[in-house]
């Protein structure tokens, strides 16, 4: 089947697809998103993230994307940031200008007439997991974490988005003895790299982390994602919590899916009235 045009791909606002960016350190990925399968309609579109990656310089770029894909609906955005009351609090591997932005008041300018909805990149992953991936039909708690730079994470309750969690900055003891530190200052990818660990060697690090959750929440299964999940099989029977543990499945284009769902849910496009909170934005 030919990839559809950008004529072809813009959608009226009660069709099953939505429209997901997501906004990473180095680079910005949209895309359409069948919401039944949650699949890519089409090929992603991928820019690099300007230098510096100030609020005004980002939304540019994400409006000449949205305006190139000839999308005309609810858009949703994936952002290193967590958003309250419609307003960034932090800013990882992005400008520290994001810091207080009015992010309704941003994108009011810069697309104009269009429904824009921003969430945590990591809650947009795990959206997508429980809904499409390897959380998909878990009753109870479900907690993404994604391994990278550093650890993010997602909490969901029977589907339910529990937004802006910051798991990995959860002080945890050190295995070795060198007192407390924040989880992933312990247990990122980036930690592994850097110590050049083996997964056996970091894998007790995780296990760690993992058991310092449970402790708190007792979820009824972990999704764990980042680029080292696609080598699950090498050191996920190498841990030892008690919880059962999946590979996330969405893994690159997790955010983009997450961002077009949520902002379809907001817009009313989708039932998702069991599965966002309230009170997010």
């Amino acid at each position: 089947m030919p990839t559809p045009t950008p004529a072809e791909r813009t959608q009226a606002p009660d069709s099953r697809t939505g429209f997901g960016v997501d906004v990473g350190g180095t680079g910005i990925k949209v895309g359409v998103v069948d919401l039944g399968s949650g699949e890519l309609v089409g090929d992603r579109l991928t820019r690099e993230t300007p230098s510096p990656a100030t609020p005004d310089a980002i939304a540019e770029v994400i409006r000449e994307m949205v305006d190139h894909s000839g999308w005309d609906g609810p858009v949703g955005v994936a952002l290193p940031s967590v958003i309250h009351d419609g307003v960034a609090r932090i800013a990882h591997n992005i400008d520290a200008s994001w810091i207080g932005c009015d992010v309704v008041e941003l994108f009011g300018k810069h697309l104009p007439g269009r429904p824009v909805v921003l969430l945590n990149d990591a809650d947009a992953a795990g959206l997508t997991e429980v809904h499409y991936g390897a959380g998909e039909g878990i009753d109870g708690l479900v907690i993404l974490l994604t391994f990278g730079t550093g650890i993010g994470s997602a909490l969901l309750l029977d589907g339910r988005l529990i937004p802006n969690t910051e798991f990995g900055h959860l002080v945890v003891e050190d295995i070795t003895g060198r007192g407390f530190d924040e989880a992933e200052h312990l247990a990122s990818a980036a930690i592994r790299g850097r110590d050049g660990l083996t997964f056996e060697q970091w894998a007790p690090h995780v296990s760690n982390v993992l058991r310092s959750l449970e402790d708190l929440l007792w979820p009824r299964a972990f999704v764990l994602g980042g680029g080292v999940s696609e080598v699950a099989d090498e050191w996920f029977p190498l841990l030892e919590n008690r919880t059962p543990v999946r590979a996330a499945v969405r893994r690159g284009d997790a955010g983009i899916i997450g961002a077009a769902l949520y902002a379809a849910g907001h817009a009313g496009l989708v039932d998702l009235d069991s599965t966002l909170s309230p009170d997010s934005y």
